[in-house]
């Protein structure tokens, strides 16, 4: 039988709070061992217990903005083992990316609209009990799709003649085959080649080969 995973919750609305608390009480695999309505009750909570997780709401006060990573951080920085779970209310990527910004290990960004769902809510909590991360579905989302706007915007830079060269490089073509495909000189290739990997910001200190990121640049913008 899985061990019984012990929980503080932090959430300033009192509703949220204690509809949480009800839930996660009545499952038989977690123990709220208290909760809070902002960041010093919080806090104070671990003056007298330890809990395995910790439940957060991304916006608390005073300023209701990012409250909940900083939380997070200085919790990860006092007590290590202690799981966290981010709770939000919009599917914003660049949240996750701040609180995943010095590693995942321990970690789970998760929409309120989860606490609906008992049992995937525990699940998320047992894992970052045990040392793993959860990215919500739609925050994974999210973050593709900010990938992918910003793809596309770095090629749309590129020329009508970079974006041939470009495509037969996607191709599997080398730079004399290219050459012979648009009609043009080895030397002409190479300069339009520099040309793609300095806009897609591929400089010389890039570990990944220049022309496999490139393509790969491409390919997503393709769905190739």
């Amino acid at each position: 039988m899985p061990r019984s995973t012990s929980l503080f919750i932090a959430e300033d609305d009192y509703l949220v709070r204690e509809g949480a608390r009800a839930v996660l009480d009545a499952h038989p695999r977690v123990s709220v061992l208290g909760t809070a309505g902002e960041g010093t009750a919080l806090l104070a909570l671990f003056e007298t217990d330890l809990p395995d997780v910790v439940l957060l709401d991304i916006r608390m006060p005073p300023t209701f903005t990012t409250e909940g990573i900083e939380l997070a951080r200085r919790i990860r920085a006092e007590h290590p083992s202690v799981g966290i779970v981010v709770l939000s209310q919009h599917a914003d990527p660049e949240y996750a990316l701040e609180l995943l910004r010095d590693g995942s290990s321990g970690l789970a960004y998760l929409l309120k609209e989860r606490l609906g769902d008992a049992d995937r809510l525990v699940q998320a909590i047992e894992e970052v009990r045990d040392g793993g991360s959860i990215l919500d579905p739609r925050i994974v989302e999210a973050l593709l799709e900010a990938q992918r706007r910003r793809t596309a915007s770095k090629l749309a830079g590129l020329t009508p003649r970079e974006l041939q060269v470009l495509a037969l490089m996607a191709s599997g073509r080398g730079n004399a085959s290219i050459a012979r495909e648009l009609t043009i000189t080895d030397r002409s290739v190479e300069k339009h080649s520099n040309a793609i990997f300095r806009k897609l910001g591929l400089g010389e200190e890039v570990e990944l080969n220049r022309r496999v990121a490139a393509v790969l640049f491409y390919l997503q913008r393709s769905g190739g």
